[in-house]
């Protein structure tokens, strides 16, 4: 018995599934790190309960050795939630990439404003306005979404984001009626920056995949409108970082 190896983890791992074991003891000398974070890693999995084990010979004075057993890795509740958290934002990204691929395949048949962008796995997907720290973005949340004009010229612009969102406010009857509909302005004081937005709630990227395409395409018909709405007072701002 020496160093932990790949080869009796393997093994280890293909005895615990063959004879569909609910628990696995793996027990070593000398637990090498990367093994240590493998079993770690299984633990967080709930596949099954490892446990990796060093075993040391420990003599007191005259007395004869004896074995002692340390648990190094074990099942916690600790690595669980850890485990189930890691597997909510794989499947978080999974799903968001999903529907932005829906979407901006969808919207290129209707409107070139995204049509160099890729899907993400983030909750937004965002292209330039014409003027620097100006985005059109799509948003998407666990039950709701919405298409947006993003205000931020970065670090110790707040003052600036806001004078860009009231200059753009000014003309909020004018603009809401080429939209079509009422918009949310959101000067969001308490940031540094603030948004123009159209909220779409009850679907988003947790709700069933047949209720995509219906909020998918309200939010590009949204969008295009939004920005023809907009673009005549944008391309009057002055250009920014």
């Amino acid at each position: 018995m020496g160093k932990s190896d790949h080869d009796h983890l393997g093994k280890l791992i293909t005895y615990l599934t063959a004879i569909d074991a609910k628990a696995a003891i793996w027990i070593v000398a000398d637990p090498r790190p990367e093994h240590i974070t493998a079993i770690n890693w299984l633990n967080e999995s709930r596949l099954a309960s490892f446990y990796l084990l060093k075993l040391e010979a420990i003599q007191i004075g005259e007395s004869q050795p004896a074995p002692l057993l340390t648990l190094i890795v074990g099942p916690s509740i600790e690595g669980l939630e850890v485990g189930d958290k890691k597997k909510q934002l794989a499947e978080r990204h999974i799903l968001r990439r999903k529907f932005w691929s829906m979407l901006l395949e969808r919207a290129k048949t209707k409107t070139k404003l995204h049509a160099t962008i890729s899907a993400s796995v983030y909750n937004y997907i965002s292209t330039g306005a014409g003027k620097g720290g100006l985005t059109y973005a799509y948003v998407v949340a666990q039950h709701e979404s919405d298409v947006e004009l993003y205000i931020d010229r970065g670090k110790d612009c707040k003052d600036e984001n806001k004078a860009i969102f009231n200059s753009l406010k000014e003309h909020q009857k004018e603009i809401e009626s080429v939209f079509g509909e009422p918009l949310e302005w959101e000067i969001l004081d308490a940031k540094r920056a603030s948004r123009i937005a159209k909220y779409f709630e009850l679907v988003g990227y947790r709700d069933e995949e047949t209720k995509w395409p219906c909020v998918q395409d309200a939010m590009i018909d949204a969008m295009i409108r939004l920005e023809k709405a907009l673009h005549p007072y944008i391309a009057k701002l002055k250009d920014g970082p």
